[in-house]
């Protein structure tokens, strides 16, 4: 069961801009993907739906790219691409960001845009960031509403406090239960991590930091096997996991916060089309522009899996609207 908010009739104001015609008729899409590529069940695999997607209702062509996470080869990838006449590029992953500051400079007329990052200071560069916070309140509302110890935690980095005070925690005490909020904050090891919220009392884990799900999953599955009466449940963020899991497993999920990338990438080449891109306001003192993906528009959706959750999806369709109201 997907969550998105009760007021999607709301639609954010949007700015965009008009970025020089292609000397070709036909538009050419570069996509340059992360580690791994097509694939990784992650946030490849869904920048290549939102591709795929805009393949069936747009006419343009696609040139591809997979780097091998080097400094050196990201730009050469990035290169190769404006040696194709791509207009867009889109650059899947922070680890782009600073190439992208140096060849949005020494290529004014690319439109360049780049997924789950908002560093790149320069007007041809659209960023596309996802409001975190707003799926963190719904994780800590919807975690202290089947918790049975009474305690439940996120665990993130340290540059997630934002994320932590003003979403989940606050989340969890707009439940309305007595449930204690614990936050760990990791530079190290994730498993560490889990084990330590798990040793405190926590029965419902939000793990806020990509690509750590996995390790915090395998934890949570190892502990609930030696577990006797209630588990140890995950709400992760994603690019959708769910497939990854076993049949055997998946019971241990409980919900996911979800950023629909594929609606990004969608929208980037939609727009495109028109010869336009996204400029709103990210950072005005940065000169940081693109978009920001929150509940309202279908950007963050939460994705209940547990049936006990399920059944407090009026309840949770509520926080979600309230949730919305939160800007960062």
């Amino acid at each position: 069961m997907k969550i998105r908010s009760l007021l999607l009739v709301l639609v954010l104001g949007t700015s965009l801009i008009s970025f020089p015609a292609q000397a070709a008729s036909q538009l050419s899409v570069g996509v340059a993907y992360d580690i791994g590529g097509r694939g990784d069940k992650s946030f490849n695999d869904a920048s290549a739906a939102g591709l795929d997607k805009a393949k069936k209702q747009f006419d343009f062509n696609v040139e591809a790219v997979v780097t091998d996470g080097t400094t050196a080869d990201r730009e050469k990838r990035i290169r190769s691409l404006i040696a194709k006449n791509c207009n867009p590029i889109i650059a899947i992953g922070a680890g782009y960001s600073s190439t992208l500051q140096a060849l949005a400079v020494e290529f004014p007329n690319t439109h360049f845009a780049i997924i789950n990052d908002a560093s790149v200071a320069a007007l041809n560069v659209t960023s596309v960031i996802f409001a975190n916070t707003q799926g963190a309140y719904l994780a800590g509302f919807s975690a202290a509403q089947v918790s049975k110890s009474g305690k439940v935690a996120m665990i993130a980095n340290s540059s997630q406090a934002d994320i932590y005070k003003d979403g989940f925690s606050a989340g969890v005490f707009a439940s309305k239960k007595k449930v204690i909020p614990i936050v760990k904050y990791v530079s190290g090891s994730y498993s560490a991590a889990t084990n330590q919220v798990i040793d405190a009392g926590a029965d419902v884990v939000y793990v806020a930091t990509q690509g750590s799900d996995s390790e915090v999953f395998k934890v949570i599955v190892a502990r609930n096997a030696k577990k006797k009466g209630s588990v140890v449940g995950l709400i992760n963020v994603e690019p959708d996991q769910y497939i990854t899991v076993t049949n055997a497993t998946k019971k241990f999920l409980i919900a996911s916060v979800v950023k629909r990338v594929d609606k990004a990438i969608y929208d980037i080449i939609a727009l495109s089309t028109e010869k336009k891109q996204y400029l709103d306001i990210l950072d005005a003192d940065a000169g940081i522009y693109g978009r920001r993906y929150g509940i309202t528009g279908g950007g963050i959706e939460f994705t209940i899996r547990s049936r006990e959750l399920s059944a407090l999806s009026g309840s949770i369709n509520i926080a979600a609207a309230t949730a919305e109201k939160i800007s960062a």
